[in-house]
């Protein structure tokens, strides 16, 4: 007796994770094995199964993750999209469905209005988020491990985690890890100052001064 097919999500897929998270990550397109079956993200596929152990590693997420949507697993202060939003043909995007989903990259980028770090996986996807910042591609060049300054943004990009780069040694985890881990230790400090923040104002009911800011940084930034 033949084994059922499993039910395929087959649709666009949404972002993952919250709001306004300080870590925006951008990947490629839905896997057909992965986020085209769960409807979630690098769910489903080895990409994911490297990218959540790495968020989870670096306190980016938390629970545990079992390629499927409803593991419980949730992501704090990240957000996870993609730049193309449906599974492309044959696995690879073609320019004019790019240009297509783009209008959802910008959409997805403004909403996420307090200053962020980008992180961006692989050229496709870096490349058609520094255009829907509106910024000429040939003033931020893909590479692993670069950082441009768009705007009050930052972008990082990296390999993509995919088996094939995996396999092929393009990437590795070491690798992936080392351009995650001091982006997230900056996020770290960003999250610290904010509680900080938050427990002077609760405390004093005061407004610093351009002056006393700085000092009130520099003593947060030492904690």
């Amino acid at each position: 007796m033949a084994r059922p097919r499993a039910r395929l999500f087959n649709a666009p897929v949404a972002s993952f994770g919250s709001i306004g998270a300080r870590l925006l990550i951008v990947g490629l397109a839905p896997g057909l094995r992965g986020a085209n079956r769960t409807g979630r993200p690098f769910t489903g596929d080895f990409a994911g199964d490297l990218l959540y152990a790495t968020l989870a590693r670096f306190g980016f997420a938390r629970g545990r993750y079992d390629a499927r949507p409803d593991d419980g697993l949730t992501l704090i202060d990240a957000r996870i999209t993609n730049a193309v939003r449906c599974v492309p043909p044959e696995n690879k995007p073609t320019p004019a469905e790019i240009k297509t989903c783009r209008p959802f990259l910008e959409t997805t980028i403004r909403r996420n209005a307090k200053p962020a770090r980008h992180r961006t996986l692989g050229r496709i996807s870096h490349d058609s988020t520094i255009a829907a910042l509106n910024h000429r591609r040939s003033a931020a060049p893909f590479g692993h491990g670069a950082a441009h300054d768009v705007g009050k943004l930052r972008v990082f990009a990296s390999y993509h985690c995919s088996r094939y780069n995996t396999n092929t040694g393009v990437l590795t985890p070491k690798m992936f890890e080392d351009v995650i881990r001091p982006r997230c230790a900056l996020i770290s400090t960003l999250r610290r100052m904010g509680r900080a923040r938050v427990l002077y104002a609760r405390e004093t009911h005061q407004l610093l001064s351009p002056a006393q800011h700085r000092r009130w940084v520099s003593r947060t930034l030492a904690i």
